[in-house]
Parts: structure tokens; C-alpha cells; sequence
């Protein structure tokens, strides 16, 4: 299930270092600028997910009930989902993160072990999630 678009440039760096979806994020704005993150700086995730007829449902619960555990972890700032006015199918998060590391502990954990598990199939793209930094 589940074709990965091939990753190069930062994705095939985090990819190389872990299996897991969320590590294989693709790492925005300043690594691509400057060629280097600081590792000690607040991350920020949006993800995106798009919801196959009939599953819309299912991905909101699947969403919702990754919340209070992803909140609960000393590493998150702050996490949010939302759903678009325009395409009912259309879902995001949006997550605060204190560094990289945190988020990395976050994306090994077993509830988002098991949200992925559990969204995957429910959407008709692959896993969507970008890492960004703030800037200006």
C-alpha cells in the first residue's frame, strides 16, 4: 500500500537515519538556504492529510485521538489539527516542537507509531509532513 516518492537532498539525509515516516519529513526554509539547521532550535510539523471517500471520519478520529498523548510529551510546545472549510476530506496538524530531538522521540513513540499506522491507509497520497523553522 503506500508508494514513497523518492527523497533527495536533506529528506535522503533524515531518511538514511530512520524508517519511520515522520523522521523521513523533509527539512525546510534554512537547511535549504544555509546547507545547516541548529539542532537546538524549535522545530515546526505540518502535516497534511487527505482522506480517501468515506474515511473522512476515520482520519479525524485517527487525528483527534493523537492529541492528548502528542500534547503530554515534554518535547511538544504545542499541537493543533485542523480541517479545511473548502474540502471536508482535507485535514492538518500543525505542531510546535522544543528541537529536533524531541521530535524525533515523538515520531518513535507508540501512539504515533500507531497514528500512522492507523492513517495510512485512510489517505490517497503518501505521508505528507514538513519540517520548517521560523524566520523573519
Amino acid at each position: 500500500m503506500g508508494r514513497r516518492a523518492k527523497a533527495s537532498g536533506p529528506v535522503a539525509r533524515s531518511s538514511a537515519l530512520s524508517p519511520n515516516p515522520l523522521a523521513q519529513a523533509s527539512v525546510d526554509t534554512a537547511e535549504r538556504v544555509t546547507g545547516r539547521r541548529d539542532a537546538g532550535m524549535e522545530l515546526f510539523i505540518f502535516a497534511r492529510f487527505h482522506a480517501r471517500q468515506g474515511n473522512e471520519a476515520a482520519v479525524a478520529e485517527a487525528i483527534f485521538a493523537n492529541m492528548a498523548p502528542s500534547r503530554a510529551e515534554p518535547g511538544c510546545l504545542n499541537i493543533h489539527c485542523f480541517r479545511c472549510v473548502r474540502d471536508p476530506r482535507l485535514f492538518y496538524i500543525h505542531s510546535c516542537w522544543k528541537d529536533e530531538a524531541a521530535f524525533e522521540l515523538h515520531a518513535t513513540l507508540p501512539h504515533t507509531v500507531r497514528f500512522i499506522d492507523r492513517v495510512e491507509p485512510l489517505i490517497d497520497h503518501p505521508l505528507d509532513i514538513t519540517r520548517a523553522e521560523q524566520f523573519g
